[in-house]
């Protein structure tokens, strides 16, 4: 590459990376408003302006139960298809158990069980079948359902409308979420309300209703029909139970079909949530409501009945949630329910609130000690390298909006060993400089052109300058793998600051040398 393309790439990659270093000295609400500057940049830690810290824990075992309920529902419609009713079967913890009417439909219920390789026998007595997820399908539920969680939380923390910015969300060890909520920017019961809920949502249509269990209990002497349950309407503000309905065991429709959430008014200008269901969501939601117009639909939220809307025409793709809200209430519904459903319960294993170990001061300690070393180090380099020395300081300044400017791209985290790190940095990155310079020194000394020696120079600490840091990187990265909270924030910078400081030094200084003295130079100063 010719070197005024080498120039051009060089001053593009630092003057985009300056400009997010630059950005990120606006204000979050100046970087929204403004098109110029992105909306995301570099997060501070807990340690620096305290906040809310959670360990979720995940309950993967009932994630299994669910599986193993969900192959049941499976099973019993896959047999109803070879006219097989089962005497008995169910999905219990991590096993189902099928018993059969006779040995003829235990011959069918094996072969049907061919075609489910997840399922493993446990044991068989008579015609009672013990059943059971083999591992491999167990650790990959496992698996998905951490998944799920993080997506989801980070999701509701993070949403457009009520969210939390530069919260952190990350998995820590086999079923833990780690949660930290940065500054005082949301009350720390709503912040709870939004972790606890599962918000799973259903649609069923009421077979009956009344004031009271009791009462609707009491028209069927003889029990429920089969395949129903009672579930209840409470008052937002009293909790106390204002309705209770019969409804399906199973919804038809649930909260996976749905695309979108958003607070609105009623026509008496109360909060209420307004939703819209995907292509397939809306079709299902057509055809339910057209089959069943003029009877109440309710609307369940985690077992709970938010309204029962009677249906008066067809709906399909937007509906609406009601329920005596408050604007809050309407707004955290609403979230909840567009950033999607948690498969398991999650339980709050710790709670801690953070103060900041040195708030403000700490970022301004840390910036006055990164100052007072960059202006030592530029002044020894000048003094004692003349001109090379400018083109190390020069270096050691691109390194430095490299290093910010990556670290907001990556939206990292920055913390209080993470300054110590970008402190240490300061003091590292002018020493591959040092390595080329004194190698140059030599090579002028032995007779060398300047030419000659300034390409020997860089040659020749080449491999000195990658051992040393890529040795310091090896460090790091152990140091981030193994290490937690403060340690990583540590390793993060660090490794980002030697990448940038061997760039600079073996590019940006030697483009600098490249220009001047150039293909003709018969002096250094050095």
């Amino acid at each position: 590459m010719s070197l005024r393309w080498r120039a051009i790439s060089v001053g593009l990659l630092v003057v985009i990376f300056g400009w997010l270093t630059l950005a990120n000295f606006f204000d979050k609400q100046t970087r929204l408003e403004s098109p110029w500057l992105p909306d995301d940049l570099l997060r501070m830690g807990l340690d620096l302006q305290g906040g809310l810290h959670w360990v979720l824990g995940v309950d993967l075992d009932e994630a299994l139960a669910r599986e193993a309920e969900f192959m049941a529902a499976q099973l019993r419609d896959d047999l109803a298809q070879e006219e097989v009713t089962p005497v008995e079967l169910r999905g219990e913890g991590r096993r189902l158990t099928i018993v059969a009417a006779n040995a003829a439909d235990l011959a069918v219920i094996k072969r049907v069980l061919r075609d489910y390789p997840v399922l493993q026998p446990v044991s068989e007595d008579g015609n009672r079948l013990e059943l059971e997820l083999v591992a491999g399908r167990e650790d990959e539920i496992r698996e998905l359902t951490m998944r799920q969680v993080l997506e989801v939380l980070r999701r509701r923390i993070d949403d457009p409308v009520k969210g939390i910015p530069d919260s952190v969300i990350t998995r820590q060890g086999k079923d833990r979420v780690l949660v930290q909520i940065p500054g005082g920017q949301i009350d720390r019961e709503r912040a709870r309300a939004l972790l606890d809920k599962t918000a799973f949502l259903e649609f069923k249509i009421v077979i009956d209703a009344d004031v009271s269990e009791e009462i609707l209990r009491g028209r069927y002497p003889e029990g429920l029909p089969p395949n129903t349950e009672i579930l209840f309407e409470r008052d937002r503000e009293t909790h106390t139970i204002v309705a209770a309905y019969l409804v399906p065991k199973e919804a038809r429709i649930t909260g996976q079909y749905l695309s979108d959430a958003r607070v609105g008014f009623d026509r008496r200008q109360q909060p209420e949530v307004r939703f819209t269901m995907n292509r397939e969501g809306g079709r299902l939601l057509g055809e339910l409501t057209a089959e069943n117009i003029d009877r109440p639909m309710a609307i369940i939220l985690d077992n709970e009945v938010y309204s029962a809307p009677t249906i008066q025409s067809r709906i399909t793709y937007n509906g609406r949630i009601t329920g005596r809200y408050s604007m809050d209430e309407a707004a955290d519904l609403a979230v909840v329910l567009r950033a999607g459903s948690l498969s398991v319960p999650v339980r709050v294993e710790e709670e801690r609130t953070v103060g900041p170990a040195l708030g403000q001061d700490s970022i301004e300690s840390g910036l006055r000690a990164s100052v007072v070393g960059l202006v030592l180090i530029v002044a020894f380099s000048v003094v004692y390298y003349r001109l090379s020395g400018v083109y190390a300081s020069i270096a050691l300044f691109s390194n430095l909006l490299l290093l910010i400017g990556l670290m907001s791209l990556f939206e990292a985290t920055l913390t209080l060993p993470g300054i110590a790190g970008l402190v240490l940095t300061v003091g590292m990155a002018v020493d591959a400089n040092v390595i080329i310079f004194e190698r140059i020194r030599e090579e002028l000394r032995s007779g060398r052109a300047v030419r000659a020696a300034i390409a020997a120079g860089f040659n020749k600490a080449l491999w000195t300058v990658l051992d040393a840091n890529i040795t310091t990187l090896i460090t790091a990265v152990i140091l981030f793998q193994f290490g937690t909270g403060p340690i990583k924030g540590f390793a993060v910078t660090l490794s980002v600051g030697i990448l940038t400081s061997v760039f600079t030094a073996l590019v940006v200084t030697r483009l600098l040398f490249d220009i001047y003295p150039g293909e003709r130079a018969e002096t250094l100063s050095i």
